[in-house]
């Protein structure tokens, strides 16, 4: 069986074809091209971008991302757990918010430093 998907790993945009079956990958340019396709079909992960709530800041949240890929079929889990926190201000950009997420030993991290309102 083959699976067609475009590479979204580099402006290029690639596209590719894998063999699901043969576990190859063909219309790549480069090899992180030939990576991506292959992972994409067998494990697909994502990076979650998202806000929680901030109390005392001088803005009413406050972004924040996975520091790592997760797998795609938590996505929806992941994000029912960010939209229950609430963390205070202030908040250093790195500052881990939730270690661990779903044990996938990726952590949920603030991608902006706010300070106290």
């Amino acid at each position: 069986m083959i699976k067609k998907i475009t590479c979204t790993i580099c402006p290029i945009g690639c596209k590719l074809e894998v063999d699901i079956e043969k576990n190859t990958v063909t219309g790549h340019t480069c090899k992180r091209g030939e990576v991506y396709g292959i992972a994409e079909v067998t494990a697909p992960t994502r990076v979650i971008t998202s806000t929680v709530k901030l109390e005392g800041g001088i803005y009413p949240v406050l972004p924040v991302k996975t520091n790592g890929a997760i797998p795609k079929h938590l996505n929806f889990k992941c994000m029912e757990l960010i939209n229950q926190i609430q963390v205070k201000a202030p908040v250093k950009m790195g500052d881990i918010i939730a270690e661990n997420v779903l044990d996938t030993g990726v952590d949920l991290v603030a991608t902006r430093s706010i300070k106290k309102g």
